[in-house]
Formats: structure tokens, sequence, C-alpha cells
């Protein structure tokens, strides 16, 4: 073996081993199991190709002139993203579905912006925040909830949950 190419069989020889990890991780045992329960909706394969979606769809947003910072919140399933939150204007909402649609590989938008009405004073920012972690404690707590599969996100106390649910 040359030692040049030394690098290059390590990192094939990881990634073959990490895809058979992973496949192996996937399958259940047949003996005692409630062969009654649907299987998983979502692949290994489908969950990076999500991952990539979001990822491509926050760093637009970043990069757009328009938004600051993260102020809307982006998740997808399937190809299909969602986006939440809390924004200053329609027009706003418009360019943020614009640039996702923009994205390779987005196959549907779910638009769950909702407009903010006013100001938001410190003491409101304050207040949001306090009610927002006392959410995200409830949800937690909840063992029927997948709660990291939720975003939370309040503004004058009006609390908005988005994410994927399977019911």
């Amino acid at each position: 073996m040359n030692i040049r190419h030394y690098p290059l069989i390590l990192g094939i020889s990881i990634a073959v081993g990490s895809a058979g990890f992973i496949s192996g991780c996937n399958r259940s045992p047949t003996t005692g199991v409630d062969t009654t329960t649907p299987p998983a909706t979502t692949t290994v394969g489908t969950e990076i190709d999500d991952t990539m979606i979001t990822t491509r769809v926050k760093s637009a947003l970043l990069g757009d002139q328009v938004f600051k910072g993260f102020d809307i919140k982006v998740e997808t399933r399937k190809g299909v993203v969602q986006l939440s939150g809390f924004v200053d204007n329609i027009s706003r909402s418009d360019r943020a579905i614009a640039v996702t649609n923009s994205i390779e590989g987005v196959k549907g938008i779910n638009n769950s912006m909702t407009l903010k009405e006013g100001k938001t004073s410190v003491g409101n920012k304050v207040d949001d925040g306090i009610v927002t972690a006392t959410v995200k404690s409830a949800l937690l707590g909840d063992p029927s909830v997948k709660s990291l599969d939720i975003a939370v996100v309040t503004s004058k106390g009006e609390v908005q949950l988005s994410g994927f649910v399977d019911n």
C-alpha cells in the first residue's frame, strides 16, 4: 500500500463502517417485538436530506439582507420546509418563502410565520423568554411528546409551537 493513499483508504473504510453501523441501527430484532407497530416513516437518507435542506434554507435566510439573526425557525420533514416565528410585516414573510423556494430539494413550504403587532419592549422580551423556557420545560417533562422536534417561540405572551408530529 502506498502511504499517499492511506488517508483515502482510511476515509473509505470509515464511511463503509459507518454505513454498516447506521443500517444496523435501523433493524429490529424479530423475537419479543410488537410487529403491529408500523415501521418508521423516515429513513436515514431522508433525515440527512432534510438536514441538508434545513441548513441550506437557514444559510440563505442568514445571507439575505432582509432578515436579522435567527428570527425565522426552519424545520424540514420529507422535503417539506416549515417556516415559523414572528415577522415584522407580510413582505418579510413573502421574502422568506421566496428564498426558501429557491433552495434545491424543497418539495413544499408550510408558512407558519405570524406577524408581530407593535413594538416589543425589553420587559416583553424578558417575559417572553421566561414563558418560552417554561413551555420548553413542560414539553421536556412530558414523556409522550418528542419535545426536541417542537420549536417554541414567544412574542408578547403569544406562544407559537412549530414542528412536525406524527399525530
